[in-house]
């Protein structure tokens, strides 16, 4: 690792060009004793499509976001803690190769990289990360992941009724619980998922009944008995959830940047970890 860079001025600059880069819209990164890894452009896999995606990782956080203008300018930042992270390595296929998963309580997704040697150099050198904040704020390594969304393109038809063919008019949901790609009449029931959000999400109906039973089995420990009107709040009206997320709702970012950039064929690797 490179904990003698910590306040050192190369990585004062490194992490200050970081922060130029997302501008007014990015959270300030600089802190005591934090030190800028490494950086590259992974695929992430998004609801509709796979798009690029801009990662930088510190020694405590891991942070992504899209590409506007290459080394020049990012927007749509976000900031994972490492010591929320799990990773997990992919099987190969003919259509997918160089994947994991990122995987943490609130959300998980799929990445990418150019080559097997790249991707192995992400997952060593965050897995050693994830490590050394485990040890030093004591918490045990993360159990409990969000499931990950599975891409729309991947079915037709709803995963839970097997009945519903998806068109124009007729548009797929996620369940939020299991991530499956659902029709509306198969997700109509909204369920509090704290680690997710502080207001009822939409989930599927099968993972519906799993909450509400084991919603009532709990109450029934704690309180010798279930409570009829918690389970009312819990099953209430839509509370906006049904918006794409904040990388699907994007325009320019999320253009097919393959048909125009040549990311992983200048020869040049796009990761690059500093020492």
């Amino acid at each position: 690792m490179v904990d003698y860079l910590a306040n050192t001025e190369i990585n004062s600059q490194r992490i200050a060009a970081v922060e130029s880069c997302f501008g007014a819209s990015g959270q300030p990164l600089a802190l005591p004793g934090r030190v800028l890894l490494g950086e590259g452009v992974l695929t992430k896999e998004c609801r509709k499509k796979a798009k690029p995606r801009i990662f930088f990782l510190f020694n405590d956080i891991l942070v992504y976001g899209s590409i506007v203008l290459s080394k020049r300018k990012y927007r749509s930042q976000h900031i994972i803690p490492l010591e929320e992270v799990t990773l997990e390595q992919l099987p190969e296929t003919l259509q997918a190769k160089n994947r994991w998963m990122i995987k943490t309580a609130k959300k998980s997704f799929v990445v990418s990289a150019a080559s097997t040697t790249e991707r192995q150099e992400w997952i060593s050198h965050i897995e050693e990360c994830v490590r050394r904040q485990l040890l030093a704020t004591g918490r045990p390594p993360s159990k409990e992941h969000a499931a990950p969304w599975i891409p729309d393109k991947a079915t037709d038809i709803c995963m839970r009724c097997t009945q519903t063919r998806f068109s124009a008019l007729t548009r797929r949901h996620h369940c939020r619980k299991c991530g499956f790609v659902v029709c509306a009449e198969c997700s109509r029931e909204r369920f509090l998922l704290p680690r997710l959000s502080p207001k009822p999400l939409r989930v599927c109906s099968l993972c519906y009944r799993e909450l509400a039973a084991q919603k009532q089995r709990e109450g029934e420990e704690e309180q010798g008995a279930g409570s009829p009107g918690q389970l009312a709040h819990l099953t209430g009206a839509s509370s906006g959830d049904d918006e794409d997320s904040e990388e699907d709702k994007e325009g320019g970012g999320g253009g097919d940047w393959s048909s125009h950039f040549r990311f992983y064929t200048s020869g040049i690797s796009w990761s690059s970890f500093h020492s």
